[in-house]
């Protein structure tokens, strides 16, 4: 009976199973085994297993920018991720910052909440974001006992890059008490210069109270730990790189 050659010779290509005496009569059978051979691993950067792990990667790439992603104006050691919603939101907003900072006066955050969340998360954004460099109008401090409060509020709107309004349930039914928020937040929308921060509520209990402001995308603490929203928020205002003079073209 002659004897397989396969052993010695192989059996990855046809002509190979055709010149061995047992098995040349079944070389199509082994046409399957030849296919498979080309998926087997080698050491060549072009192998099989190069595309294989690169196939791998472009899922798990995809799968990442899908989840997150980091905006043009984020530094390039930045740690700090957004998803491409958060991106679509705060773009428009940090447009209209850059067109501002021939104002080098203003103050970057102009902290819009309700009176009651004063000594609570209102507070906490404050000191989350003067831990960042950031300097925040915040009526805690910055409206002196006696002051006319709408007065005060009209100069904090004047002189600060961005709003940031600290939606919370106290502050959504100050909207619909029609409180002084309603007179902060006409004059922020007005202006791409308002960030939405959604803390214990939600964005549909938004847009019950107020469509208007329901309408706009932000920040959300059900999504992001205080924390991460304080870094957002600090690289968004964030303008010194915007002040640089462009390279001259020689």
């Amino acid at each position: 009976m002659a004897r397989c050659t396969a052993p010695v010779n192989g059996h990855r290509t046809a002509s190979g199973a055709a010149n061995c005496p047992a098995c040349g009569g079944r070389s199509r059978g082994y046409s399957s085994y030849s296919s498979y051979s080309s998926y087997i691993p080698s050491n060549s950067s072009s192998s099989g297993s190069g595309s294989y792990s690169g196939s791998v990667g472009s899922r798990s790439s995809g799968a990442g920018s899908r989840s997150s992603t980091k905006p043009r104006w984020s530094r390039a050691k930045s740690t700090v991720v957004y998803t491409p919603a958060q991106v679509t939101a705060l773009t428009p907003i940090r447009n209209s910052i850059e067109g501002r900072v021939k104002f080098p006066d203003l103050r970057d955050v102009f902290l819009c909440h309700a009176w009651d969340d004063r000594k609570g998360a209102a507070k906490v954004v404050h000191d989350l974001l003067e831990a960042r460099g950031v300097s925040v109008w915040f009526s805690e401090k910055d409206v002196l006992l006696g002051s006319p409060l709408l007065r005060e509020i009209d100069k904090g709107l004047a002189k600060s890059r961005v709003g940031v309004v600290l939606v919370t349930p106290a502050f959504l039914k100050r909207i619909d008490g029609a409180g002084i928020s309603e007179k902060e937040l006409s004059a922020l929308l007005a202006r791409d210069l308002l960030v939405p921060v959604v803390h214990d509520t939600t964005y549909d209990a938004l847009r019950d109270v107020s469509p208007l402001l329901g309408s706009r995308s932000g920040l959300d603490t059900s999504e992001d730990s205080m924390e991460n929203i304080a870094d957002k928020l600090a690289e968004l205002v964030a303008v010194d790189d915007c002040t640089k003079p462009e390279p001259q073209i020689a």
